[in-house]
């Protein structure tokens, strides 16, 4: 059913990604597909990275770890944006469909009134994305 899933991740915030990352460990089990991380940095320096290439590598280096702690094909797709509090959404889709997943499973926090306001990045994925998208409460 699935064949190439994104997981899109916070390296910053990865202990509250451990569902999602389970959730997602587990299809690509179940249909034999493969998982792509994708992480968004800027040029400038972070908490995750210090440079471009420096969270390039982080992020290969968290991919290769989920595949072996879940015995899953994984890989990792990092995006330079300028501005990623303003670019997130727009990259994420674009990455989504450069990659041509079939499916996303994303972390999601529990909605509250910010929400009416501004729509989260998991309920922008989904409303603007051709593929399937599975939000994952923490």
């Amino acid at each position: 059913m699935f064949s190439n899933i994104v997981v899109p991740v916070d390296l910053a915030h990865e202990a509250a990604l451990q569902k999602a990352l389970q959730v997602a460990a587990d299809l690509a089990k179940i249909h034999n597909a493969a998982i792509c991380y994708v992480g968004v940095t800027s040029a400038s320096p972070g908490v995750v990275a210090h440079t471009p290439e420096e969270y390039k590598q982080k992020l290969e280096n968290f991919a290769q770890s989920q595949a072996a702690q879940h015995g899953v094909q994984a890989s990792s797709h990092t995006i330079l944006s300028h501005d990623p509090a303003i670019d997130l959404n727009k990259a994420l889709e674009k990455a989504i469909s450069d990659l041509g997943a079939d499916l996303v499973v994303m972390a999601s926090h529990v909605p509250n009134m910010s929400d009416y306001i501004w729509t989260g990045h998991g309920a922008h994925v989904a409303a603007h994305s051709k593929a399937s998208v599975l939000l994952v409460r923490a």
